[in-house]
């Protein structure tokens, strides 16, 4: 039995988990500065901060980035420093620039002629900072965080905090998503399971055509039926519900209504199933005690399709919270949600480390809220053995 399932264990364990821890790791990783800056970065470590590192400091300096001078290494050593002290940049590639042939009488000196930064402490604080090989400088940027130059964490200035409101954003476009796949997941799924077998096939078929369809396409169609010339604010103006065509799309709205199209057979699926296996004699047998249907409802049937909707809610939730495509084509710039931020700094930005950190804490999200949902349901109602 073990032999049978050790292709399948590998397969997952390297084209799968490894990959994720990987990618996750770069959240903590900071090998680039210790690589780039080996001298530097032994030599800082005795540095007392607050006032300008001594010569030796400056020496090992020079010597690094002159090994590094002409090299792509200097590129990315530049830009790794940038996003700890923005305009660090230019910094680095002017004095790996402009730096002499030779070690210098003073490098203390040299640099400072070169760019005035190298006579700022808190500059020098900074850079011992990202020193180790290791670092939580992705982690508190993706709380908004920072630390000051005396290692103290702090909340990073308020024009460039986006994070926090971030993780807020997602939360409450997957929560609405979620809820609104349930009102509208469960009275179709009830059909469903009271049609009769034809016509419950054609209700499921119905369901599972669009959801065969690829996700750009339908995330695509919905730009055209909402935009103010589309079909779904023609056929209001023309119904007279309307005057004037409704903002629909690039804004909430049409993130919501694209989103809940989308991840709606995810609810009716899992009640679907559920219902279908309920037997109508518990509930003739309530009615038959003196039940009325509404009572009927609460405390019969609802309790028994939970696991359902469970099961339906954890996989809808999960969905939204981690969507990028459809927020990004139907949404506007406030409704990006941290899927979008994921992507755009791994092939735009090229700060994987930042995009590793917000995954991780993401993948926490994920688990809090199933951690959470499973204590209050129960996880045997999600299907956890």
């Amino acid at each position: 039995m073990l032999a049978l399932m050790a292709p399948s264990v590998v397969f997952v364990c390297f084209l799968f988990a490894l990959p994720i821890v990987l990618f996750l790791f770069r959240a903590i990783d900071n090998a680039e500065i210790p690589e780039a800056l080996p001298r530097t970065t032994a030599a800082i470590a005795e540095w007392r901060e607050g006032e300008l590192p001594p010569e030796p400091v400056y020496a090992a300096l020079v010597s690094d980035l002159a090994a590094l001078r002409g090299t792509p290494q200097l590129a990315l050593l530049a830009r790794r420093l940038n996003y700890a002290i923005p305009g660090f940049r230019g910094v680095v590639t002017r004095t790996g620039r402009l730096l002499p042939q030779s070690m210098p009488e003073s490098p203390k000196a040299a640099l400072i002629a070169i760019d005035a930064t190298w006579a700022d402490p808190a500059a020098w604080g900074v850079l011992r900072q990202q020193s180790g090989k290791v670092t939580d400088f992705y982690l508190l940027s993706a709380l908004d965080l920072k630390r000051d130059p005396s290692g103290s964490v702090v909340d990073v200035d308020r024009d460039h905090a986006i994070f926090v409101d971030l993780y807020g954003r997602t939360l409450t476009v997957s929560i609405g998503v979620t809820l609104l796949c349930v009102a509208i997941g469960y009275p179709v799924a009830a059909v469903m399971a009271q049609a009769t077998p034809a016509a419950a096939n054609w209700l499921l078929m119905a369901i599972l055509v669009p959801f065969w369809t690829s996700l750009l396409v339908r995330s695509t169609a919905w730009v055209i039926l909402l935009q103010n010339e589309g079909l779904v604010n023609k056929t209001l103006i023309w119904l007279g519900a309307i005057d004037a065509p409704l903002a629909l799309v690039f804004n909430r709205t049409g993130v919501y209504i694209a989103m809940v199209h989308v991840l709606l057979p995810y609810m009716i699926l899992p009640l679907y199933s559920v219902m279908k296996g309920i037997s109508p004699s518990h509930l003739r047998a309530a009615a038959s005690l003196g039940a009325s249907p509404v009572r009927v409802f609460f405390t019969v049937y609802l309790p028994l399709t939970m696991p359902g909707v469970a099961a339906g809610a954890t996989l809808v939730f999960v969905s939204a919270v981690g969507f990028y495509v459809t927020p990004a084509l139907v949404g506007g710039p406030r409704d990006q949600m941290i899927g979008y931020f994921i992507a755009y700094f791994t092939n735009s930005a090229v700060n994987w480390g930042l995009a590793s950190a917000l995954g991780a804490f993401l993948l926490v999200l994920v688990a809090a809220t199933y951690l959470v949902l499973g204590k209050l349901v129960g996880f045997e109602r999600l299907k956890v053995r």
